[in-house]
């Protein structure tokens, strides 16, 4: 289980409401490249997000839906990504003096990506979710919403 921390300069409020706008996913989220739809029912559990991973033209349809949402401290995902596999991302958001620190944990639970001994697979999972956090601060310190 790959787990990445980073102090942003933002409320959580704030934190979540980059989360809570589906439509942002592959601004954020290293890998997504496109949106395709929203359930009009999003965040709530259950719901889901159809995004497109990969770069044009290889490119694979798939959702990421959402197992827990208790805004603005903990969301649970489940991203997809066949044929790779599935994974279970969790977000929790704690204060933190001038702002907050928020822990991105990413476990890999389903498919063949689950084949890749897990320190091999953490490494390249901590390695792409320093960028995600690094992309979600710069949208959540800037008030994008």
């Amino acid at each position: 289980m790959a787990v990445n921390y980073r102090r942003f300069d933002c409320t959580p409020e704030q934190v979540f409401a980059v989360l809570e706008n589906g439509w942002l996913y592959p601004t954020w989220v290293v890998g997504a490249s496109r949106m395709r739809d929203i359930d009009a029912s999003w965040p709530a559990v259950g719901s889901r997000i159809h995004h497109s991973v990969g770069i044009w033209p290889a490119l694979i349809d798939d959702t990421t839906s959402v197992l827990e949402w208790n805004a603005p401290r903990h969301v649970m995902l489940k991203a997809r990504g066949w044929p790779m596999g599935e994974a279970h991302v969790s977000i929790d958001i704690q204060d933190h003096p001038n702002g907050c620190l928020v822990r991105i944990t990413e476990d890999i639970v389903a498919g063949p990506a689950r084949l890749v001994p897990t320190p091999l697979s953490d490494l390249a999972i901590g390695y792409r979710n320093t960028e995600t956090l690094r992309r979600l601060a710069y949208l959540a310190e800037g008030h994008a919403e």
